[in-house]
């Protein structure tokens, strides 16, 4: 079981189509969730868990709807529209904290984290508990629990031999948008392209991209492997989501409110942490049995490659000094 502490207090999600809504009442808080997740996947599935654990424990007090797919706002946009109050919660990842707080893009970095245990240490200790209270002063959003989004690896249209990013050189690498995805993306030797995740299965069916890049469960549950040939285990970073809310609007929430959001968010942060690790153990042998090759490269000139470019692009030298050596120092 992941030990899960003091920074996991809470946030979670909860996926449903409208008709898993039921009626609630005049006076329920509108508490709408927005996830770029697929709905058959571990993140989606979890924020049904969520939605079921408060129903159950607030009847009437919350009208919870989650939108998954990104069907309520688009990928990238979520970040605006909860600072203006035009969306409750969404599953914020380290690259929208970056983009406003520059100091804590040792987060985003790749192979930041060594393992799922690495990052849930780092973040339930006071590395964890300082970003909290920083993400919460000066964006004004709430964050509870952290959720595993997996640990992510290289998917090619088209196989090829892959040792090094130097064999990458040219591929068109589809990627969220943002300047920490561009330096992850260029870290791995290729050639950054941005775009929302809902058109990706389609520009790999066409050719418009060359790979893409995500945990093993996200690349089964939305049958990329369908439109690729290889899967190159670069595991270029294990990634961590934040149940992420409006603060005044979770300020407004009651004490009992809070308390229900906080547990119902740990347990469905832990269904889902428990699912896919487990899923990770196992989805080599089904990608192989797909026809999918399936390669290990040495890994060490990636991690070169990948902190050269930080520096190159002047991403690392706006850390906060000694960040990601206090990261990596945490066992």
């Amino acid at each position: 079981m992941i030990n899960r502490r003091a920074f996991i207090g809470s946030g979670a999600a909860l996926v449903a189509a409208p008709a898993l809504l039921g009626q609630a009442s005049a006076q329920a808080v509108q508490l709408r969730i927005s996830t770029a997740a697929n709905e058959n996947d571990w993140l989606a599935r979890a924020m049904v868990r969520f939605k079921e654990i408060v129903d159950r424990e607030l009847p009437g007090q919350l009208n919870i709807s989650v939108h998954a797919n990104s069907s309520l706002f688009r990928q990238g946009t979520e970040l605006p529209a909860l600072q203006r109050g035009n969306l409750e919660c969404f599953t914020m990842t380290t690259f929208e904290v970056e983009q406003q707080i520059a100091e804590y893009g040792a987060f985003s970095a790749g192979y930041t984290f060594r393992d799922w245990g690495h990052a849930t240490r780092t973040f339930a200790g006071p590395i964890g508990a300082e970003y909290r209270r920083t993400v919460a002063e000066r964006m004004q959003i709430e964050v509870l629990d952290i959720i595993y989004l997996g640990t992510r690896q290289l998917n090619l249209r088209q196989a090829r031999e892959v040792r090094s990013p130097a064999d990458l050189a040219g591929v068109r690498l589809r990627i969220p948008p943002g300047p920490g995805w561009v330096a992850l993306a260029r870290g791995l030797g290729a050639t950054p392209t941005p775009m929302a995740f809902p058109e990706v299965y389609l520009a790999l069916k066409n050719g418009a991209i060359d790979a893409q890049e995500n945990p093993l469960p996200i690349t089964r549950v939305t049958n990329m492997h369908e439109v690729t040939q290889q899967i190159v285990m670069t595991s270029h970073m294990v990634q961590p989501v934040f149940m992420a809310f409006n603060k005044p609007f979770f300020d407004r929430l009651n004490d009992r409110q809070k308390d229900v959001v906080r547990a119902a968010t740990k347990q469905a942060a832990e269904f889902n942490d428990v699912s896919r690790l487990g899923d990770e153990q196992t989805l080599v042998q089904f990608f192989t049995g797909a026809g999918l090759r399936v390669t290990t490269p040495d890994l060490a000139p990636f991690r070169t490659a990948m902190s050269a470019i930080y520096v190159e692009t002047g991403i690392s030298p706006r850390w906060a000094p000694g960040l990601a050596d206090r990261i990596a120092a945490v066992t």
